[in-house]
């Protein structure tokens, strides 16, 4: 019974005619809409250049407005709809015989975290500002007291931009007497927008140990291929008190392939002539104290 009923409502459904205005209808519906799937494609396409334009528009502003010298943008990586840009801000630049200075500040530019965006861009302002006070000071001392020699050099280098990881090292290179240099990273989460630290990649401080052990032995075994690659550790030369443990904020960042990159400072775990020494420390070791796996490959 209930069958039949069910193939009586079927034919009387086939049966029905559609009328020919409702067929116009549904192709005129059709027809507009793919009209504005393509104006919107075309809307979204012309609000991707007007940003880029405004982009362009804001460097090229204070290139104008400034007196002091600016360059190029480095770095254009977009993601999620938005560009992030590394560029000098300004540079302070003194060249006269005995006195030289070129220090170069940074700026982010694209982040959506603006709170992060600022704070960053002001401590690479304010750093770079002080550098440029002090020397300025230290100058005119010398000058007072029959004139000297004094340099110093500051800029950055981007180590890693892809579509995960920004990673920036500033440096200060400080001729004064013999040379001394410094370098400082910052290494940015594009996606989520934040700043990544040392404690924040790992569960817990066992790392400090565990990587302070793997480059202690990189030391050693550098050193036996290669005599003149000297480095304060037992084992090696212990002038002074040998490295023990990284600190647990240590200079670090993510290189392109996903290691982590230890720095230390010219002097701090070698004599001067090795400079500014890094350490790649093996993944595998890290596995299980890894926080995830999510920067660390």
């Amino acid at each position: 019974m209930k069958d039949n009923k069910l193939e009586q409502l079927k034919k009387e459904f086939k049966d029905v005619k559609i009328p020919v205005e409702l067929d116009d209808t549904i192709n005129k519906a059709l027809k507009e809409g793919k009209k504005m799937i393509k104006k919107k494609k075309y809307i979204k396409r012309i609000s991707t250049i007007t940003a880029s334009a405004a982009a362009i528009t804001l460097i090229l502003n204070i290139l104008v407005n400034s007196n002091q010298a600016f360059a190029q943008t480095m770095y254009e990586i977009p993601i999620v709809g938005s560009i992030i840009k590394v560029l000098t801000f300004n540079e302070y630049k003194i060249d006269e015989d005995t006195y030289h200075a070129d220090i170069e500040t940074p700026a982010i530019e694209g982040l959506e975290n603006k709170d992060l965006e600022n704070s960053l861009n002001e401590k690479y302002y304010d750093e770079n500002k002080e550098l440029y006070e002090n020397f300025m000071l230290e100058m005119k001392d010398l000058e007072e007291n029959g004139g000297g020699h004094m340099g110093i050099d500051s800029g950055y280098v981007v180590k890693t931009d892809n579509e995960n990881i920004l990673s920036i090292g500033r440096y200060v290179v400080n001729t004064v007497g013999s040379s001394s240099t410094i370098f400082k990273y910052d290494t940015i989460d594009k996606k989520t927008e934040v700043l990544i630290t040392l404690p924040s990649l790992f569960k817990d401080e066992s790392y400090i140990e565990i990587i302070s052990d793997n480059i202690k032995k990189q030391m050693i075994e550098q050193n036996k291929l290669d005599e003149n690659k000297i480095y304060w550790v037992e084992g090696i030369d212990e002038p002074f008190a040998p490295f023990e443990n990284i600190s647990k904020d240590q200079n670090f960042y993510i290189n392109p392939n996903g290691k982590l990159i230890i720095s230390f400072d010219k002097y701090e775990v070698a004599p001067g002539y090795m400079g500014v020494v890094e350490f790649e420390i093996l993944t595998e070791i890290l596995l299980d104290s890894l926080f995830s796996n999510e920067y660390i490959k």
